[in-house]
């Protein structure tokens, strides 16, 4: 067998220092991260109302990655601060979508960051439109309850943090196994068929130095890799 198939959410950037026009982008590090955990990451175009089922056919596992702000319009609210960013609908609207086929068809999903509020949303939660204090450029240890379910050797992890969103009201569907020191969910359990978690941290920026964190990628690879 190959190396596990994983999608991973492309991200619309207004400008790149490599493109002439828009860029449609993934960090280089989350690719690396999938790939040092022995998957193959594809990134997608974010398109609406396409063929999921020929889309996404021959894959084998989902990774949302973080990116911009989701319109509080998607959780029933107006803006109320001006450092919402990047928003952009098509992006929301791909991501809802992709996560719902996942669920329904069993496909392992992983999330982080904004895929991680963006199906906080999904499940009809809401989100803290700007945090008090931010989480931006944060370093913090945060135990997991469920160390098994992500892969761990122990709870804790060292979590690279870089959010000024959070979850306001939680999801149905949806179990939290970590909180943040300031209250607020850092990772939690989607009740799906398959391996559906979420973590509000970016396991991607210290998983060449911190092996709990590369141990989520492996995790999703291992579970994509049951598809085979």
């Amino acid at each position: 067998m190959g190396r596990p198939r994983i999608a991973i959410l492309g991200r619309i950037a207004e400008s790149t220092s490599v493109t002439r026009h828009d860029g449609l982008v993934t960090a280089l590090r989350l690719s690396k991260a999938v790939w040092e955990a022995g998957g193959e990451p594809l990134t997608f175009l974010p398109v609406a109302g396409a063929d999921l089922s020929e889309r996404l056919a021959g894959i084998d596992g989902i990774l949302m990655p973080g990116g911009g702000d989701v319109n509080p319009n998607r959780y029933g609210q107006e803006a109320t601060t001006d450092r919402i960013y990047g928003v952009v609908d098509v992006q929301d609207q791909t991501d809802i979508d992709i996560f719902n086929y996942a669920v329904a068809n069993g496909l392992p999903l992983l999330a982080i960051c904004r895929g991680f509020q963006i199906i906080n949303v999904a499940q009809g939660g809401s989100l803290v439109q700007d945090m008090n204090v931010p989480h931006t450029h944060h370093l913090e240890t945060i135990h997991v309850s469920e160390p098994e379910l992500l892969g761990l050797d122990g709870g804790d992890v060292l979590a690279s943090c870089y959010h000024h969103q959070c979850v306001d009201r939680l999801g149905e569907g949806l179990e939290v196994i970590a909180n943040a020191a300031a209250g607020h969910v850092e990772a939690f359990r989607v009740d799906a068929p398959a391996w559906t978690v979420g973590v509000q941290w970016h396991p991607e920026d210290n998983f060449e130095t911190q092996r709990q964190n590369l141990a989520i990628f492996e995790r999703l690879v291992a579970e994509a890799g049951k598809g085979q």
